[in-house]
C-alpha cells in the first residue's frame, strides 16, 4: 500500500500579476451604480468586506504546479512496460475579498505504453488508460461569522492513517493502480456544499453531495482490475447513480480538543464509491454503487516522544460477494453484511529517522464460507523514512496479512537534485495465495522511475 505522505516539496515560488475588472467604457452609469450597490449589499450580508490594499486579490492570481515524467516496468512474465507517462498538474488560486477566496486544480495526462504494448493491453484498456483529463478542484471559500462555507469540487479528508482509506468515506479514488501511490494523487474530488464552524476546542462540518463522484478502477485485463480473475473479454456495466440532485450524500463530523487528544466522530450517507459486483455471467457482469450509512471516528495523542492514532468506521448496507461453481461455470452471488474497519497506529520520529507501525482489520458481521475473505480479516504494516540532509530520503513501505501469506513491499529512494527538481525510483512486490488482497497481484512486480520539475 502506499503511504499517504506530506508533500515531498514546496511549491516553487509563484509569480503574481496585477488584475482588474473594469466596465466596459459604454455601460451606463446608472446600471454600474446599481451593480456597486448590490455588491456592497451582498458584501455586508456575507462580512466579506472589499479587497484590502497588498493582498492576493490586489495584486493578482497565483499560478503553479508541476510536469512529471514517470515509467514503470513489470519485469514479472510476460514482461512489459506498464508506464510511459508524461502528467501535468495547474493550480491557480485567488482572493476576491478578505473572506473570499477560489482554487481551481487541473491535472492531464498521456501514456504511451499502452500503445507501444498493445498485444497485451486490450483496447477496452489502452482506450481508458493512454490519456486522461481531471479536474481535481474547482470550489470557493466565503467566510461569514465563525463559519466557512465551500462550494464546489473538492477533497474532503476525513481520515489520515498511512496507506489506508478507512475513515477517508468520502474521497473517491483513482484505483487504477492500485494503492501503489500517494493516496492525495488518487483522491478524485467530489462537487459538494460544505460549512463548517470553528471554536477554540471544536470544529463541526455539515457535507451535501448532491452529484456524486466514484471509484475509477479501470477495465478487465488492465494490471490492477478490480476483479482479476475476470477476462479481459468481459463487456462490463456500471450503474452510477445522482442523476437526480435530490439523490445525493449528506453527512457530518464534529472533531474536539480534550486534554491534548483530538477526537471526532462523524456520519455519512451515500453510494458507495467503491462498485459492487452485482450480476455476471460468461463474457458480461454488472456493477453498482449500493446505498450505503456508515458511523465512525478517529483519535490521536501527541505523547511526546510518539504519537499514537487510529479510527474504526461501521458500514451497513453494503453487499459482499460469493463465489462458487456450478459445473465449469462460475456463480457470483451476494450477501448484505454490517462490517467495521479499523486500524490503530503509532507514529515514532528518531533523528533523521521516522517509524510508523499499524495494526488494521475487517470484521464481517455475516460471514459464509463461500466469501474470498475470513470473517475477520487482520494485518499490519510498516514505514520506515530516513532522510538524509535536505536533498536525498529512503521509504520502506511494507504491508502483510496475518491470515494468510500475503504482502506488498515497497521500497524507494527520492533525490531532490535542484530546488525545483525531483527524482524518485522504486519497486513494487506482491506475494501470497492467489485470494488474498495482493496475492492476486503476485505477477504484477514493476521497477518504476519519476522526474518531476515544480513550477
Amino acid at each position: 500500500m502506499a503511504a499517504d505522505a506530506a508533500p515531498d516539496v514546496p511549491e516553487a515560488a509563484l509569480a503574481d500579476e496585477a488584475a482588474a475588472a473594469d466596465l466596459p467604457d459604454d455601460a451606463p452609469a446608472a446600471d454600474a451604480d446599481l451593480d456597486a450597490a448590490s455588491d456592497a449589499d451582498l458584501d455586508a450580508l456575507l462580512d466579506v468586506g472589499t479587497p484590502a490594499a497588498g493582498s492576493e486579490a490586489a495584486t493578482g492570481i497565483k499560478w503553479g504546479g508541476y510536469a512529471e515524467l514517470g515509467m514503470a516496468y513489470t519485469y514479472r512474465d510476460p514482461e512489459r512496460w506498464s508506464h510511459l507517462r508524461a502528467r501535468g498538474e495547474l493550480t491557480g488560486s485567488g482572493q476576491v475579498a478578505p473572506r473570499v477566496r477560489w482554487k481551481l486544480n487541473a491535472r492531464a495526462e498521456l501514456d504511451g505504453a499502452f500503445d507501444l504494448e498493445d498485444e497485451h493491453y486490450p483496447a477496452a484498456v489502452r482506450r481508458d488508460q493512454r490519456r486522461d483529463l481531471m479536474l481535481r478542484e474547482a470550489y470557493v471559500d466565503v467566510g461569514h461569522g465563525d463559519w466557512e462555507f465551500r462550494f464546489g469540487r473538492q477533497h474532503v479528508v476525513w481520515g489520515e492513517m498511512v496507506g489506508f482509506f478507512f475513515a477517508d468515506v468520502v474521497s473517491a479514488r483513482d484505483m487504477r493502480d492500485f494503492l501503489q501511490t500517494e493516496l492525495e494523487r488518487m483522491r478524485i474530488g467530489q462537487w459538494a456544499v460544505r460549512a463548517e464552524r470553528f471554536g477554540a476546542d471544536t470544529h463541526f462540518e455539515l457535507l451535501w453531495v448532491p452529484k456524486p463522484s466514484f471509484d475509477q478502477i479501470g477495465k478487465p485485463g488492465s494490471d490492477f482490475y478490480t476483479y482479476p480473475w475476470m477476462p479481459a473479454d468481459t463487456v462490463v456495466s456500471e450503474d452510477r447513480p445522482g442523476g437526480d440532485i435530490d439523490d445525493g450524500n449528506w453527512g457530518a463530523r464534529i472533531s474536539h480538543l480534550v486534554d491534548g487528544w483530538d477526537l471526532s466522530a462523524f456520519y455519512y450517507h451515500s453510494y458507495d464509491v467503491a462498485p459492487t459486483l452485482h450480476a455476471y455471467a460468461p463474457g458480461r457482469a454488472e456493477l453498482r454503487h449500493e446505498r450505503i450509512d456508515q458511523v465512525g471516528g478517529t483519535f490521536s495523542k501527541d505523547l511526546g516522544s510518539f504519537v499514537l492514532k487510529g479510527e474504526a468506521v461501521h458500514t451497513s448496507g453494503r453487499s459482499v460477494n460469493t463465489f462458487a461453481r456450478a459445473g465449469n461455470l462460475p456463480v457470483v452471488g451476494l450477501v448484505g453484511t454490517d462490517m467495521v474497519d479499523y486500524a490503530f497506529g503509532v507514529d515514532l520520529p528518531s533523528g533523521d529517522w521516522r517509524f510508523n507501525v499499524q495494526y488494521y482489520g475487517r470484521r464481517l458481521d455475516d460471514h459464509r464460507p463461500a466469501m474470498m475473505m475470513d470473517r475477520h480479516e487482520q494485518g499490519v504494516s510498516l514505514q520506515i523514512v530516513h532522510g538524509t540532509g535536505t536533498d536525498l530520503e529512503a521509504e520502506v513501505l511494507a504491508v502483510t496479512s496475518l491470515n494468510r501469506s500475503d504482502y506488498s513491499l515497497r521500497p524507494k529512494l527520492s533525490w531532490k537534485f535542484a530546488p525545483a527538481w525531483r527524482a524518485t525510483v522504486g519497486v513494487d512486490v506482491f506475494g501470497g495465495k492467489g485470494r488474498g488482497m495482493f496475492g492476486v497481484y503476485d505477477d504484477r512486480d514493476r521497477a518504476w522511475l519519476e522526474l518531476r520539475r515544480w513550477f
